[in-house]
């Protein structure tokens, strides 16, 4: 299956609104959006790339830019931001709109609680506090990707389905 989005004035200007709004929803409860029980309202947007193609970078381009906050450094901006890109791949390739959320899901349950594991330094006890964020990162991600993602992908279909703007 190959991505059918060609570089237009379009297609950049979706791939920087959704950064924009990727950003926005993130520094909106910047307090619960890091650490191991987060809650970021942005990866309810992480449902669009099925439906548009585009959204794969916007969404990866807004995970860099919120994650130079982050008080994981480094590692989040470039392992977490990563997870981002990866976990919008593979929901651009899901085959239904209830599996479409589980990606970032299961990517940034693995890789975010490592991020966060590494940067605690949790030396001998690393596989319990491994296996503790990422049950708690995965938890925020499935509360948001399911409770918010699902129904703004519903909403996103009723609006635009119509016009042909949005792939089906």
């Amino acid at each position: 299956m190959k991505m059918k989005t060609k570089f237009n004035v379009n297609t950049i200007t979706k791939t920087a609104v959704i950064a924009a709004l990727y950003v926005a929803f993130t520094m909106l409860v910047a307090p619960f959006a890091y650490g191991p029980v987060q809650f970021r309202l942005s990866e309810a947007l992480t449902i669009l790339p099925f439906i548009m193609p585009e959204a794969i970078f916007g969404l990866f381009i807004g995970c860099i830019i919120s994650n130079i906050l982050s008080p994981y450094g480094f590692l989040d901006l470039i392992c977490g931001s990563l997870a981002t890109l990866l976990a919008a791949y593979l929901t651009y390739r899901a085959k239904s709109k209830w599996l479409a959320p589980l990606p970032p899901v299961i990517v940034n349950a693995v890789v975010i609680g490592a991020v966060i594991t590494v940067s605690m330094s949790a030396g001998e006890a690393f596989m319990a506090a491994y296996a503790y964020n990422a049950l708690t990162v995965g938890a925020g991600q499935l509360v948001v990707c399911y409770g918010l993602g699902i129904p703004l992908l519903l909403i996103l279909k009723k609006l635009f389905i119509k016009t042909g703007d949005v792939n089906d």
